[in-house]
């Protein structure tokens, strides 16, 4: 009986690949991200070897994460900072909520971080009674229309600004033809009321600089600083992948983030935070905390080939360049992590009998590989994930009795050959329709196959 998570996904996909709306939206919006991104390649004097070093730096941190994790920790725990350590989504979650009870915290600010949707973080503190506030202006949006983000970088993407204006004219009163320009103003007024009045703030990590013991910030509208300079707490999740190992590396890593992810040459803002405020600075948290959060990331370090995936920076360029991907959006895979990479990672962080298609949703045509800026070879290692689906016996019942079949068929010529074109024909229609799809073209087999023809000329 078919997966119902790849039951869902298949009809998700039918209805947004052929939504001609959706399909603009996202032509559009990506069509701009292309322009800005080729412009931005342009302060690289050899890109390609900027890519190698960072690949090489990535590589060396995941073949030693037990060794930069340590120096992590013991470098930002000089400083004052807290290393929390949580096996799994609900360590993490228990933690937070321990940490937020104590400080009697009632009002949070949260900047853009993926790792809280893996947690399915808003969720959780609006069930603990706690306001929660995001405060990247796409994530804002997606968060009062009661949405997910759409893609990795660009929360809502898949909104027009029409659509926002209508969004914003329904919960806020604001003119239904309000401007872009006039929603952010708005914005930016609304939250900066939140940040004041903050109690905690929460945010992810672009990277953790193991020889300083260093968070890494990156943004572009400024909400990451303030997030952290009016609340007493600061809490930062990461995954433990999100290691590089020196603060110089960040000399390499930002530009490379920056022009991937927007092709910005660098983002506006760059913000190191070494840990909570000393006696000597005016503002900032009087507590940080780091919650290293594993979540089956251990686990895909088993797989020699899939674990580097986890050198992933988190720029977006591989759900840009991925053609399924721009047909079927970001809410078809059903998986905080979509695209290229999240259907790499994905299975391994859900549970790969029941994520496995997401594996086969991919035309390996290789551009997710060519963009990647740390050179992870993703059209490979879902090869290596289909082969794993394949070996544990993932596959329907169904699907490997006609891939033995087939490999019946091809070990033995004269099984081809010998049928007549109009019966093979015939069962092509008649099968391959209904599994290959109804608007594929199916092939068709000529009256005299090659090695017949080959012989009748050679004949000749």
């Amino acid at each position: 009986m078919m997966n119902t998570i790849f039951q869902r996904f298949l009809d998700d996909a039918e209805k947004r690949a052929f939504d001609p709306e959706h399909r603009k939206r996202l032509d559009f919006n990506i069509g701009r991200y292309d322009e800005q991104v080729a412009r931005g390649k342009e302060q690289f004097r050899h890109l390609e070897l900027a890519k190698r070093r960072a690949a090489n730096l990535k590589h060396k941190m995941i073949n030693s994460l037990d060794k930069y994790l340590v120096e992590f920790e013991n470098n930002f725990s000089k400083r004052g900072g807290k290393v929390i350590w949580a096996p799994n989504e609900k360590d993490a979650q228990r933690e937070i909520m321990y940490l937020l009870k104590k400080a009697k915290a009632q009002v949070i600010v949260k900047q853009k971080t993926m790792i809280s949707e893996e947690l399915e973080l808003n969720e959780l503190l609006e069930k603990n009674k706690r306001e929660v506030f995001e405060t990247d202006l796409g994530e804002y949006i997606v968060q009062i229309s009661g949405e997910k983000p759409y893609h990795i970088l660009t929360p809502a993407m898949h909104k027009s600004k029409e659509d926002v204006a209508k969004l914003f004219h329904e919960k806020f009163n604001m003119p239904a033809d309000s401007k872009p320009e006039q929603i952010t103003a708005f914005v930016r007024e609304k939250l900066r009321n939140e940040f004041v009045r903050a109690d905690a703030c929460i945010t992810g990590a672009n990277f953790l600089v193991a020889d300083t013991g260093a968070v890494a910030l990156t943004e572009n509208e400024g909400n990451g600083l303030l997030s952290i300079a009016f609340p007493k707490i600061h809490i930062v999740i990461a995954g433990i992948e999100k290691l590089i190992p020196s603060l110089e590396d960040l000399d390499l890593f930002l530009p490379l983030l920056a022009q991937h992810g927007t092709g910005q040459k660098i983002t506006v803002y760059n913000n190191i935070v070494f840990g909570p405020r000393t006696e000597f600075e005016p503002d900032g948290p009087e507590e940080m905390y780091v919650i290293l959060l594993d979540n089956r990331r251990t686990e895909l370090l088993r797989f020699r080939e899939q674990r580097r995936a986890l050198s992933c920076i988190r720029c977006g360029a591989c759900l840009n360049g991925c053609p399924i991907y721009r047909s079927v959006g970001g809410y078809t895979y059903k998986a905080p992590y979509s695209g290229p990479i999240g259907s790499v990672i994905s299975p391994h962080y859900l549970g790969l009998k029941e994520y496995n298609h997401l594996s086969y949703a991919s035309s390996l045509c290789g551009k997710c590989t060519e963009v990647c800026p740390v050179k992870i070879p993703l059209h490979e290692l879902l090869l290596h994930n289909r082969h794993e689906t394949v070996v544990r016996k993932y596959t329907s019942y169904t699907w490997r009795i006609i891939i033995n079949g087939w490999k019946i068929m091809m070990l033995h010529r004269w099984m081809i050959d010998k049928p007549k074109a109009g019966l093979k024909n015939k069962m092509v229609t008649r099968f391959g329709k209904q599994m290959w799809g109804p608007r594929r073209t199916l092939p068709r087999f000529a009256q005299k196959s090659f090695k017949q023809q080959w012989k009748e000329r050679q004949g000749a």
